[in-house]
């Protein structure tokens, strides 16, 4: 057989292979369907009510930072900064209850400066067109280092009990943090799937040149997609915060590779304009379940990082080679 028809057969094949149509919600339920069953077989203390319920608020974070981070990556963005503006919010939060302002003047000072710092992301990226690794990656830096600044580099104490519902209070037995997560995740899908909002971020996303020209506002949309962002972040940095009762500076670190990696997980391509919020909430509960069976059976923090750099690498890889086809 010729070198010619050898190529031509592997690319018949791969064509073949495309037109293959499993919805890719049910390919991630199968996976995490399986990692349940693995990770129950190996730990009985996996499927406990209290465990699972810690997987719940374990990730809601996370899955809280990804619903920002989708809207961002369908524009064939990405948002580098969204771990160190949670642990700002989380520090201006706490500093601001401190100093007077009271339980709702603090929460409502954290999420008004976490949506500021996603706000002045989209005008770097849509107005002063600067590439979207840059600007976050710049404005990651700032907000730690001011953190650090404000705070001294120490926690910063919560002054309200009443605060720490947010992080561990529940309703109907149900987590708080999980309720909350739910109604962000379902107020993320409605955005996506049934408005102009929705439609203006696939339509930049897939073409950005071709949005311009039908008249779509990039720019705005831009910033519109980042304040979003930041407005998750500062939510995720409530949580976060009266989770543990107390604001750290250098809360969130690492946090922007999770979000990153539950979005791309759920099949939300790096190139922009593929990819929705259901997959995303199923990504983002792989991503739980991974580190919470990871630290039943004992395996390093630092392997787990591992892990996830490879299934990011993968993710993208899987979604480059289905470009191409």
């Amino acid at each position: 057989m010729s070198k010619a028809n050898s190529q031509q057969e592997s690319k018949n094949f791969l064509n073949l292979f495309s037109k293959i149509s499993i919805p890719r919600q049910l390919v991630l339920l199968s996976i995490l369907f399986f990692m349940w069953i693995t990770m129950a077989t190996l730990s009985p203390r996996f499927l406990s009510v209290v465990n699972l319920s810690s997987i719940g608020i374990s990730i809601a974070t996370i899955a809280i930072l990804a619903i920002g981070q989708t809207f961002v990556i369908l524009t064939a963005g990405i948002d580098l900064s969204v771990g160190n503006v949670l642990g700002f919010v989380g520090v201006i939060t706490a500093l601001s209850m401190t100093r007077g302002l009271g339980l709702i003047g603090g929460i409502f000072a954290g999420i008004v400066v976490g949506t500021l710092c996603g706000f002045a992301n989209g005008i770097l990226v849509g107005k002063g067109k600067l590439p979207p690794f840059i600007a976050t990656l710049g404005m990651m830096g700032i907000v730690r280092g001011i953190a650090l600044i404000v705070s001294g580099g120490f926690p910063i104490i919560v002054p309200f009990e009443a605060f720490g519902f947010l992080g561990a209070g529940k309703i109907l037995k149900i987590p708080v943090p999980v309720i909350v997560t739910l109604f962000l995740f379902l107020a993320g899908f409605y955005t996506l799937k049934h408005t102009q909002i929705g439609r203006k971020t696939y339509a930049i996303g897939s073409n950005e040149e071709a949005s311009r020209l039908s008249g779509i506002n990039v720019s705005w949309q831009k910033i519109f997609v980042y304040s979003l962002s930041g407005f998750t972040a500062s939510i995720a940095g409530l949580i976060e915060t009266a989770r543990l009762f107390s604001a750290y500076p250098t809360a969130g670190s690492g946090y922007e590779l999770d979000s990153i990696a539950a979005v791309v997980i759920g099949g939300t391509s790096f190139f922009g304009g593929e990819g929705n919020i259901l997959q995303t909430f199923i990504g983002a509960l792989i991503m739980g379940t991974l580190r919470n069976g990871c630290n039943l059976l004992g395996i390093s923090p630092f392997i787990q990082q591992v892990l996830i750099g490879v299934i990011i690498i993968g993710a993208v890889y899987v979604d480059r080679i289905k470009s191409n086809l």
